[in-house]
């Protein structure tokens, strides 16, 4: 399997059991190229500044770069005529960092608050590649990661499979769903400590870092770790280290939990050829 389908795998949110082995679905007419020989992917455009980080470490990252004139703020002009600028307003910061069974409940109660979910991620595997794309999820059982061109792969949950698709290999591997990181996310009712084993709970700033682990995943225990913005009440990134040790993270912007995805996101044809 390339490198970035096992990291798709690994990051693919379901509920269940996974074969070992996969099904890999071939043309018939033809045989279906070398994995060895695919070409390095391209990297997508550079990360954002601040993207996934505790606000404070962003603030200070956007600090050093120059800001244009265009998107200074307006000065307000004061009772004495003194023009000051005016900052934007901020919700107010929890007064003290939350014990382990209140960022547990705080995070229940925001995943189990809506049923489906799409926006943008930007994803960094081990060996520092950079991939981005659309992620969908309409719970339970169904997600699908879509990455952007140049990639060519996508991972589609049905509520039943998984599939791994290659679009220029002509490829479909299939999985049934379970035993992969953050496969609890897709359950009806999320309930992180029936589910997960936590193992720390930390805050810096507004960023509220769960530590989870996940001892039923294919290959051994994986470890994860959810940063969730205290202030815009958002999931903002996971972390995975897989039972090898390797290390995959996800950063989520332009999150939208109202509208509803296409159902044509999460179909598997089991019988077609890609």
């Amino acid at each position: 399997m390339p490198a970035l389908a096992a990291a798709a795998l690994a990051l693919a949110l379901a509920s269940g059991q996974v074969s070992a082995q996969p099904l890999d679905i071939k043309p018939a007419s033809q045989p279906a190229a070398p994995r060895t020989a695919q070409r390095a992917i391209p990297l997508p455009p550079i990360r954002p500044p601040g993207l996934g980080m505790p606000r404070t470490d962003a603030v200070q990252a956007e600090t050093t770069a120059p800001t244009p004139a265009a998107h200074a703020p307006a000065p307000v002009v004061t009772a004495t005529n003194e023009p000051r600028v005016a900052t934007p307003a901020r919700s107010s910061k929890p007064s003290a960092p939350l014990s382990k069974a209140e960022a547990v409940e705080r995070l229940n109660a925001y995943f189990n608050g809506f049923t489906t979910l799409q926006g943008d991620f930007l994803q960094f595997a081990a060996d520092g590649r950079r991939f981005e794309g659309k992620l969908y999820v309409q719970r339970p059982g169904k997600m699908r990661f879509e990455y952007r061109p140049p990639v060519t792969m996508e991972v589609v949950a049905d509520g039943t499979s998984v599939a791994i698709r290659d679009r220029k290999l002509a490829t479909q591997d299939l999985y049934s769903i379970g035993q992969t990181p953050l496969k609890f996310l897709l359950k009806e009712q999320i309930s992180l400590e029936r589910d997960t084993t936590v193992t720390g709970v930390s805050t810096k700033g507004d960023i509220l870092s769960l530590k989870l682990e996940d001892r039923s995943t294919l290959g051994g225990t994986s470890k994860i770790t959810l940063n969730f913005d205290l202030t815009a009440n958002e999931l903002r990134q996971w972390v995975v280290i897989d039972p090898q040790g390797y290390e995959t993270s996800v950063s989520l912007y332009n999150l939208d939990t109202q509208r509803r995805p296409d159902q044509k996101n999460f179909v598997i044809d089991y019988q077609r050829v890609l």
